[in-house]
């Protein structure tokens, strides 16, 4: 519903179809991989997802970027958001594995540094959120989990302190003004349905019965509800809506691994 909004908003703004075409295609190919990934080994595919996220962000890293700023790679002839697209999928593999292999978390580390020379503060806030919902609930010393908080909370600092000069554009970080400026029913939809999104994680994790699966659900719940408020503060993409499609992806690939973890925990083990 947020994705088709999103696209409705851009096309009565008068962009061409392939401004908005491939988000829907991007909804499409993103629901075909959350299907793979729920049927794969969920503990397996969450170390892959370990390693892949600094792996993707120290590419953007290193990339050309536009204007100091370097958030994408490239895959194929697309330019995907390195964090939107891996970010989703990493938070919950971090709580699905975090227990079991402490190791995890200089890579959690590598995320945060990677996206203050990206800069995102954007990403960087979200993905604090889905940390620090980790630290939480992981059976720690509270001196562990107050100093990791504080590592968190530091780099998500650093991020917002960092200059953005990217010019925003109206069908990624501006599209819920464009809509509600054409049609205010079809933005009351759009941010309607984006808030039901982010806020999907969170009803999975209040119906879950085994503990990894509520830390994972709350951990993608964080992470989402932060993407889709960090707009307010500031010219970041709106997941889902604006015309980007590494939110839509990489939020069905979190989902699928999600539901994989949920299913299948108990049954097997990190």
């Amino acid at each position: 519903m947020a994705v088709a909004a999103g696209c409705l908003a851009v096309a009565l703004g008068g962009a061409s179809a392939g401004a908005w075409l491939p988000n829907l295609a991007a909804w499409g190919a993103g629901a075909a991989v959350a299907l793979v990934v729920f049927v794969s080994p969920p503990f397996p595919l969450a170390r892959v997802m370990i390693l892949a996220a600094p792996v993707g962000l120290l590419a953007s890293v290193a990339g050309p970027g536009q204007a100091g700023v370097h958030r994408w790679i490239g895959v194929g002839p697309v330019q995907a958001n390195a964090a939107a697209l891996l970010l989703p999928a990493f938070v919950v593999a971090l709580a699905a594995v975090a227990c079991h292999a402490p190791r995890v978390w200089p890579a959690c580390a590598a995320c945060a540094a990677l996206l203050v020379l990206q800069p995102d503060a954007s990403q960087a806030t979200a993905l604090a959120a889905a940390v620090l919902v980790v630290i939480a609930r992981l059976p720690a010393t509270r001196v562990a989990r107050i100093g990791g908080a504080a590592l968190v909370s530091s780099g998500v600092a650093v991020a917002w302190l960092r200059p953005d000069p990217l010019v925003p554009v109206a069908e990624v970080e501006g599209v819920v003004g464009l809509a509600y400026a054409l049609s205010p029913p079809t933005a009351v939809a759009a941010i309607v349905a984006l808030g039901c999104a982010a806020l999907a994680p969170v009803m999975v994790a209040a119906r879950a019965e085994r503990p990894v699966a509520r830390t994972a659900a709350l951990a993608l719940g964080a992470y989402s509800v932060l993407s889709a408020l960090a707009p307010l503060l500031g010219a970041f993409p709106v997941p889902l809506v604006g015309a980007t499609m590494s939110p839509v992806v990489g939020l069905w690939l979190g989902a699928g691994l999600l539901a994989a973890v949920a299913s299948r925990e108990g049954a097997t083990s990190a």
